[in-house]
């Protein structure tokens, strides 16, 4: 017997296919511009030429230790936000982080701006693992 999947569920098959198909590239686009926006200092070796080079979200690792150490002299939606992106790449860490910022739940994100919302939901999006 022969019996094939319904059109409209093949296609939902292709789509995801692709979207993870494309997920690495997307996710690392979104880290660069998180990184622009947060500061090339607390990521990878630290430099524009860095991020501008980097081929790999490896080679833009966040620097865990130097957040550790000055997150208490940024601001409420710095650290938000830095934090945020540390729990991507580690989500003890970033679990860490978060709750020293008083972080309770998704809806704290809330008080980010839309810049920085965008570029937390493209990660949450594009995320394949680190």
């Amino acid at each position: 017997m022969n019996q094939s999947l319904p059109q409209d569920v093949l296609d939902q098959i292709a789509r995801e296919i692709l979207h993870f198909d494309n997920a690495p590239a997307a996710f690392l686009e979104a880290w660069k511009r998180g990184i622009q926006i947060a500061g090339v200092e607390w990521f990878g070796d630290g430099t524009h030429a860095g991020l501008q080079q980097a081929k790999s979200k490896w080679e833009l690792r966040p620097n865990v230790p130097r957040l550790n150490d000055t997150l208490g002299v940024l601001s409420s939606g710095q650290r938000m936000f830095l934090s945020a992106m540390v729990s991507f790449y580690n989500a003890d860490e970033g679990g860490a982080l978060l709750k020293r910022c008083q972080f309770e739940g998704l809806a704290d994100l809330g008080g980010l701006d839309l810049e920085r919302r965008k570029v937390i939901a493209d990660l949450l999006l594009h995320y394949h693992g680190w």
